[in-house]
C-alpha cells in the first residue's frame, strides 16, 4: 500500500507549499498549477494511471481534486475500479468505507451547488454594475502592447518568444497580428 498525494493550485502565482506539507507522509506526490475547472489535468491523469490496488490517494481539500460532482464521481469510480481508496484530509473522508463513499457523494453535490450559486451571484453583481456604468470589464493589457509585439516580431522573434518577452500569451500575439492585418 502506498500513499499517493495530489496537490493543485489554479495559477502559477499561487503556492503549493501548504498542501505539500500536509501531504508529507505520501511516498509520491503529483502536483500541478492548473485550473480545477479543467478535466484534462496532466498530473491528475498521471496519478490515475500510476496508482495500484491497495494504494490510497490523499488530497488536502475536495476542490483541489474536482470542481463539480460529475468529475468527482468519475474520479472516485475510476479509483474504486482499481481498488484504490481516496482520502480528503480536511473533511476526514475515506472512500474505503461505505460511509466515506456516501459522504463524498453528498459533499461533492453540495460543493457543486455552492459554486453554481456563487457564480450566479457574481454574474448578477456584474450585470448590476454594468447597468450603473461602474463595471467596464478587464483592461485590454495585451492589446496595449501591440507596438512592442510588432517590434519584437520584426526583429525575427518567434510568436512564443515574443509572447514571453512581452509578458502576454501566444494567442494575444496572434490577436494583435490579426488586428494589424485588417
Amino acid at each position: 500500500m502506498a500513499l499517493v498525494g495530489y496537490a493543485r493550485v489554479s495559477t502559477v502565482g499561487q503556492s503549493l507549499d501548504t498542501q505539500l506539507q500536509a501531504l508529507a507522509e505520501c511516498s509520491t506526490i503529483f502536483q500541478e498549477k492548473v485550473s480545477g475547472a479543467r478535466d484534462d489535468r496532466p498530473q491528475l491523469a498521471q496519478l490515475l494511471n500510476f496508482v495500484r490496488e491497495g494504494d490510497v490517494v490523499l488530497v488536502t481539500k475536495l476542490d483541489r481534486l474536482a470542481r463539480n460532482t460529475r468529475h468527482l464521481l468519475e474520479i472516485s469510480e475510476y479509483l474504486q475500479s482499481k481498488r484504490v481508496a481516496l482520502r480528503i484530509l480536511n473533511l476526514g473522508i475515506n472512500t474505503s468505507t461505505p460511509t466515506g463513499k456516501l459522504m463524498l457523494t453528498m459533499i461533492g453535490a453540495i460543493a457543486t451547488f455552492e459554486r453554481e450559486l456563487m457564480l450566479e451571484r457574481q454574474a448578477e453583481g456584474i450585470e448590476l454594475a454594468k447597468q450603473r456604468g461602474v463595471y467596464k470589464g478587464r483592461k485590454p493589457t495585451a492589446m496595449a502592447k501591440g507596438s512592442e509585439v510588432l517590434a519584437l516580431l520584426a526583429r525575427g522573434l518567434t510568436k512564443a518568444e515574443t509572447a514571453r518577452q512581452a509578458g502576454i500569451s501566444v494567442s494575444s500575439v496572434q490577436r494583435i497580428l490579426k488586428a494589424t492585418e485588417q
